[in-house]
């Protein structure tokens, strides 16, 4: 399935691919050819949205990615990572970083870029060391297509920023079931100041990192009296999917 967000004036594919938690070899790396055949089957199944980070794999999930992902013309997928900016500590390091994050993926530019895992506190110092500067100097030159933030706070944080800075195109929160009447990740009211703001939403911890794959007792038991053929996690897959704001989960 697909999902058109004329804001942005493309089309994903409403399951995208995370790739913070690649199989492992038992030294801890990367199973490179495995996680190799994941992609090629996403990749031939229709999925065209690949979404990384810097610190992924201890820094081997963008180069890893990026080789993968060279067998393929660049024009049929959407290429997503992360600004790490807990790293930041003058105005040129997020170029510099940045810069750095394209060598490791080989490619010219990212289609999504994301300033990670922001929070009150983390915005402000943003904003005093120049990252929106730096977004928009990007964009500008066409190194990036669309900048946006992941997100962990309350939702009024989450207000704030999308009033203060209309120039984010999306967002990225995490939202599955377990934490949508949160008091501490707050995932309802997070998706709904999102769509307040007519910002399409990218959703992370869909299952959260697997919890909701693996039920036991009640939860178990309800879900299995409704398709007894049906996962766990398929539950928790589509009620992300069922969200009209959402465009990749």
């Amino acid at each position: 399935e697909k999902r058109r967000f004329d804001k942005l004036g493309i089309e994903t594919s409403l399951l995208g691919f995370g790739c913070m938690r690649f199989p492992l070899r038992d030294d801890g790396g990367i199973d490179e050819a495995l996680a190799e055949k994941m992609l090629d089957l996403a990749m031939a199944s229709g999925v065209n949205y690949y979404d990384t980070a810097y610190p992924y794999h201890n820094g081997d999930s963008e180069p890893f990615l990026g080789r993968v992902l060279d067998k393929y013309d660049r024009a049929t997928y959407y290429l997503a990572t992360k600004l790490p900016v807990w790293k930041l500590e003058k105005k040129e390091d997020a170029e510099n970083i940045f810069n750095e994050q394209l060598k490791r993926l080989n490619k010219d530019y990212v289609d999504f870029y994301l300033l990670h895992a922001m929070s009150k506190e983390r915005m402000k110092e943003m904003e005093e060391r120049g990252a929106f500067e730096f977004l928009a100097k990007m964009k500008a030159e066409g190194r990036i297509h669309h900048a946006g933030f992941s997100f962990h706070d309350t939702a009024d944080v989450l207000d704030e920023i999308l009033t203060n800075h209309p120039e984010f195109e999306f967002v990225q929160l995490q939202i599955n079931y377990y934490d949508w009447d949160s008091d501490s990740v707050q995932s309802g009211k997070c998706y709904e100041v999102a769509v307040k703001h007519h910002i399409p939403v990218i959703v992370m911890e869909p299952v959260k990192g697997g919890t909701l794959s693996n039920l036991i007792g009640k939860p178990a038991d309800i879900l299995k009296a409704q398709n007894e053929k049906a996962s766990y996690a398929s539950y928790a897959v589509r009620f992300a999917a069922s969200l009209d704001n959402v465009m990749v989960y």
